[in-house]
């Protein structure tokens, strides 16, 4: 597979977290350098990682995960997105942003983004490819998506108020829900 090939992919596994990104540079419109860079590396390492580790298991446990691992990123999305409609919708007072920075938070956003990575993973394993170029092309891509996502959400943040929580609840409820929809409709 050439590397224009690679990168296409990379680009469409990128969507994901670049709208988790944007959400999460809407949310924390005051957010630091050091802390773009941890989320951007984190969701690029799991796009990057979870791709390999589905190369290496390829279709050995591709039966089990495929019937469910939509459902898995539709749950994790949602629920974090509708923590957060609910934290923007509490006054201001009683109000307590979902805190991005977070470790289990994070976690979620960059596992719930990254099942997709997983599967094309094992597709990736029938064609005999170099996974490991391939893998730090994902994650190098993601990584770049994601800190220019936290820019335009920072930039929006400042304009949008103090409810843009909401909006970035919207924004990770939707993404499960697209993810849902794609593989249900695929699999009609």
């Amino acid at each position: 597979m050439d590397l224009i090939t690679i990168t296409a992919i990379a680009l469409g596994l990128s969507f994901d977290s670049f709208a988790v990104s944007l959400s999460c540079g809407v949310i924390e419109s005051r957010i630091r350098f050091r802390n773009a860079m941890r989320i951007a590396f984190i969701l690029a390492l799991f796009q990057g990682g979870l791709t390999v580790l589905g190369f290496f298991l390829g279709s050995t446990v591709s039966g089990y995960i495929e019937k469910y691992d939509h459902w898995v990123a539709f749950l994790l999305l949602l629920i974090l997105g509708i923590r957060m409609i609910l934290g923007g919708w509490k006054g201001e007072s009683e109000r307590q942003p979902m805190d991005i920075n977070r470790w289990p938070v994070l976690l979620t956003m960059a596992l719930g983004t990254s099942i997709d990575a997983f599967a094309v993973g094992i597709s990736l394993a029938l064609l005999r490819l170099q996974i490991w170029s391939a893998g730090v092309i994902i994650g190098a891509v993601t990584f770049l998506a994601s800190m220019t996502a936290i820019r335009i959400g920072k930039s929006a943040g400042n304009r949008l108020g103090s409810r843009v929580e909401i909006i970035g609840g919207i924004i990770l409820a939707a993404i499960g829900v697209r993810i849902l929809a794609e593989h249900l409709i695929a699999g009609a």
